[in-house]
């Protein structure tokens, strides 16, 4: 899956990445890994809307 297959909007966003690791990824790594996608932009998107990835829970709170 390429990058520009993942949701642009920030909120349908977290609610893709957040489904994802919680259902068949064991971290945000695997997952962007996986997916060919970039942590870093999934990261930046979802800090503009004040959630970031805790590693712990696996998902971004």
């Amino acid at each position: 899956m390429a990058e520009n297959t993942i949701p642009n909007d920030p909120m349908i966003l977290l609610s893709f990445v957040n489904t994802k690791l919680r259902d068949f990824y064991p971290s945000l790594d695997k997952m962007c890994d996986d997916l060919g996608c970039s942590k870093e932009e999934i990261e930046n998107k979802l800090s503009a809307i004040d959630y970031k990835y805790n590693a712990e829970l696996n998902k971004f709170v």
